[in-house]
């Protein structure tokens, strides 16, 4: 049998991460590998490694435990916490650890009887979950809708109708209300009453999302790069006015501490960047062309 992976590893994280880093290394990593988004052969086994290492780096005892016994504090037979033989983890079956189940496209059931779903974790972050379930019971499914959002609809919230089914098959629609909560990404999904919403989000033409990061091109002259000066740039929430380096090269990032998106799931927000490109003018005039070449002169001498 191979050897486990370092849980940090797996996320992609240092033995420092913060639980801000660590529920963003895991957000992304879930929404590339969860078996319903990638049909890769081995999504089964990735998103549940993922989810494994998660569960134990996510919650602070355990990763003390983590840190100082490493896979040994979950094996069986470790005798540390939960159960005897079971570690922390026990209480499940008797199986080693919360995710021991199979994945299947097929329908029925795929998680059998004696499982923890670590599709809970995953929903957590967007605001719901699977209902139904449990021991013995199976998953309970939901009918599940679609609806696309503009980019700043996803990150200040916003609320819509739409039509869903009435009952059964020829009992026509209904009209639901739905309020969407701010900081929603592609792939976020919500539970209302008896169905589920997946949200889809439009690109932004001025803003790139990077979790709940923003990013934001910004052309300035090089005479300001050069000498510096203030510039006024657009957040998502308005413009607000920044200060430009003396000799601020192409490319610089300057970051606004939260002027990014708001945190999905508890306070706050992310931040934005502002990523600097100079503007090269492609029309001179005689004055600006002499200009130019006698500071070109003085640069070389």
């Amino acid at each position: 049998m191979a050897a486990k992976k370092d849980f940090y590893e797996v996320l992609g994280v240092s033995k420092t991460a913060t639980p801000e880093e660590l529920k963003k290394a895991y957000r992304k990593l879930a929404l590339e590998w969860h078996p319903d988004r990638n049909k890769a052969a081995n999504a089964n086994e990735k998103f549940k490694e993922i989810n494994e290492a998660y569960a134990v780096l996510s919650d602070k005892q355990k990763r003390t435990t983590y840190d100082q016994f490493g896979h040994d504090a979950f094996a069986p037979g470790s005798g540390m916490g939960g159960g005897a033989g079971q570690g922390p983890f026990g209480g499940f079956g008797g199986q080693q650890g919360p995710f021991q189940y199979s994945y299947s496209s097929s329908g029925g059931n795929p998680f059998g009887s004696d499982f923890v779903d670590p599709f809970e974790i995953f929903e957590q972050f967007f605001g719901g979950g699977f209902g139904g379930g449990g021991r013995g019971g199976g998953r309970q499914r939901r009918n599940a809708y679609e609806i696309s959002i503009s980019f700043m609809e996803a990150v200040h919230g916003v609320t819509k109708e739409v039509m869903v089914p009435r009952g059964g098959a020829g009992e026509g629609s209904q009209k639901k209300t739905i309020k969407i909560p701010a900081g929603v990404d592609s792939g976020s999904r919500i539970r209302f009453d008896e169905f589920d919403i997946v949200i889809s989000v439009a690109k932004s033409n001025e803003f790139a999302r990077e979790g709940d990061d923003v990013v934001v091109s910004h052309e300035i002259p090089f005479t300001k790069a050069a000498l510096g000066g203030i510039e006024e740039v657009q957040t998502i929430d308005k413009p607000v006015k920044i200060r430009i380096p003396a000799g601020t090269q192409s490319g610089t990032l300057i970051r606004l501490r939260s002027q990014g998106v708001p945190h999905v799931r508890g306070g706050g927000k992310g931040d934005e960047y502002v990523k600097i490109v100079l503007k090269v003018p492609t029309h001179l005039t005689r004055t600006q062309k002499e200009l130019l070449d006698e500071l070109d002169k003085t640069m070389h001498e």
